[in-house]
């Protein structure tokens, strides 16, 4: 019979209290080793969540560094070209939360940012963000409440930077496959052959 857990005390006494460094790791504003970490990171992942409560988490990438640290509480995070649903910045507009994982390819570490975020559009912030002459449509201008290392065993678990473990992209179905099995109508052959060009341009 399944039991399940519906309130803090009961979840408490099920794993105990957390030790004391990783209580105190968790800093209010971003120091040197958070700056650089986030330096370094060419890859992020945003939850945010609607007034709904309906939640979303979503892929942010580029060169190293496209995440700026504006000072020591704020960080601008450029909202490069996508499929334009906007579910992100759709949730920070209503909701202003903002949770963000930083990655480092090779680091089995991560950096844990959580705060408030407001989307922008003024060109003095958004300027410097550009990338081929081009600059962001917007950006999400994050204020940081909360910083912390999140320790490195959910990857290492993983193995999600060994080589050995990636699989053969063709033994998965495509992208095309999988979409023309979801969206009716749609030739997902076709899909397939004009992806590496969508995917190569525009970027920006």
């Amino acid at each position: 019979m399944s039991r399940n857990i519906n309130d803090l005390s009961s979840l408490r006494a099920l794993y105990g209290e957390p030790s004391e460094r990783a209580v105190k790791k968790e800093l209010s504003a971003l120091d040197e080793h958070c700056r650089n970490f986030i330096a370094i990171s060419p890859f992020l992942t945003m939850a945010t969540c609607g007034s709904d409560g309906r939640l979303d988490c979503s892929p942010r990438g580029d060169a190293p560094g496209f995440v700026e640290v504006v000072d020591d509480h704020t960080l601008l995070i450029p909202d490069r070209r996508g499929n334009n649903r906007v579910d992100s910045l759709g949730n920070i507009v209503e909701h202003g939360r903002i949770g963000l994982l930083f990655m480092v390819p090779g680091m089995n570490e991560t950096l844990r940012v959580n705060g408030r975020a407001r989307v922008v559009t003024d060109p003095t912030l958004l300027e410097p963000l550009e990338v081929k002459g081009k600059a962001p449509r917007s950006g999400i201008l994050v204020e940081v409440e909360e910083a912390f290392l999140q320790c490195a065993k959910a990857l290492m678990r993983s193995h999600l930077w060994n080589s050995d473990s990636q699989i053969n992209r063709k033994s998965f179905a495509s992208m095309g496959q999988m979409l023309a099995d979801q969206i009716e109508g749609l030739d997902g052959e076709a899909f397939d052959r004009d992806v590496p060009d969508a995917n190569r341009y525009p970027l920006y």
